[in-house]
């Protein structure tokens, strides 16, 4: 029996976000990168209020960015 291994995490909303906002999660993170030192909150508070993004996909993006610094 194959076992495929299941993207889990935050990385697992990823093609969705790619889908639903139209850009390649790298560009989310390089924005993420270019905002400095700002808080978990803020930064899914940023990405909702200036990008339209919902709470997951934004909490998403945020927990993956915050745990490779």
């Amino acid at each position: 029996m194959e076992s495929i291994d299941k993207v889990k995490g935050p990385a697992s909303y990823f093609p969705s976000i790619e889908r639903k906002y139209g850009q390649p999660v790298e560009h989310w993170l390089k924005f993420l990168r270019a905002t400095g030192g700002l808080k978990h909150m803020e930064l899914v508070n940023m990405l909702k209020s200036e990008h339209g993004f919902g709470h997951g996909h934004a909490n998403a993006l945020v927990a993956y960015h915050l745990a490779k610094r």
